[in-house]
């Protein structure tokens, strides 16, 4: 008779899980955990926080898929999570160009990919769903198949043109130095900590496991991004809509978004799976916010079954 399967840990780092460091071609150490698989593995996936976000949030749907087979490694990005900073102010989020990204991915890809069996696979939340677009269509990365958990396609500008949010953003940034704070705390303008949590998931429990890692890791916290990584954001997310860039993308690609999201595009999601020659839409509403990966059970475990379908139907085991 099998014991009974104890509950996951997600205040801990599991201990078939490894931290390391990757360094870049510049040589800044991005900070990495991988779970490799004692038998046969089931292929190679790579996660992708979004902005903000540290790998520790994302340890119970991590542990899960290792425990289907796959050779899990997920990645902070440069200048946040435990990857350093790259402002005096350490709280502030910043980038000089989303390509800075694009080329990390790029190089990161190219050792992970060898190192690993295939198939090989992403999955990949917000910004680091753009990240993860934006790099299929310069072919930076080449895997078997994609999922998207709420990804910024494009950013919430709550019925903005966008021609005009980016005009407005442009002003806002020239107004002061560049890599101010774009806004106090929180999320979004106007959303304090204390609306935060609605803002993301509907768990207390998971919303929790974030407050408790910035306790025990001070270092991964990050607060609101400047004004030049707002505007650098909505660059990049326009140029994806340029007529015919997603329309070239043939890797098969899994888009789940929320129509209560208040900070990504989802119609903008939803008009881009229109768009990707192979892809497949999971559409919540008002029972899950942005954070798909850590909400409630209910909205979670749908994900989880998603993902899972959707790589075992487009990344079978080779």
């Amino acid at each position: 008779m099998a014991a009974p399967q104890l509950p996951f840990d997600r205040r801990a780092i599991p201990p078939q899980a490894t931290e390391t460091y990757w360094n870049a071609p510049d040589g800044w150490p991005l900070r990495r955990i991988d779970w490799e698989q004692s038998g046969e593995p089931r292929g190679s996936l790579l996660f992708l926080p979004g902005r903000g976000d540290h790998y520790e949030k994302y340890l119970e749907t991590l542990d899960q898929l290792a425990a289907d087979g796959w050779c899990v490694t997920a990645l902070d990005w440069r200048g946040q999570g435990g990857s350093g900073r790259l402002l005096a102010d350490p709280h502030i989020g910043h980038i000089d160009d989303f390509a800075t990204w694009i080329a990390d991915i790029k190089s990161f890809w190219a050792d992970w990919k060898t190192a690993g069996p295939g198939p090989h696979v992403i999955l990949a939340h917000s910004m680091g769903g753009h990240l993860a677009m934006r790099a299929l269509v310069e072919k930076a990365v080449d895997p078997d198949a994609v999922a998207l958990s709420a990804p910024m396609l494009g950013i919430q500008t709550m019925g903005m043109p966008y021609a005009l949010h980016h005009a407005v953003v442009r002003m806002l940034t020239k107004l002061g130095d560049p890599a101010r704070a774009a806004w106090k705390e929180g999320e979004k303008p106007g959303s304090p900590l204390n609306v935060r949590e609605k803002i993301l998931t509907h768990d207390d429990d998971r919303y929790a496991d974030e407050l408790f890692w910035w306790q025990k890791r001070p270092e991964v916290k990050l607060g609101p991004p400047s004004w030049h990584w707002v505007e650098r954001a909505v660059t990049s997310t326009r140029a994806l809509n340029e007529p015919g860039l997603l329309e070239q993308v043939k890797i098969p690609v899994l888009l789940m978004a929320t129509t209560a999201d208040k900070l990504v595009d989802t119609k903008r999601i939803v008009r881009d799976a229109d768009r990707l020659p192979n892809s497949e839409l999971l559409l919540f509403g008002e029972e899950a916010a942005h954070e798909l990966l850590r909400e409630a059970d209910p909205v979670r475990d749908r994900c989880i079954a998603a993902i899972r379908s959707f790589f075992d139907k487009y990344a079978a085991q080779k």
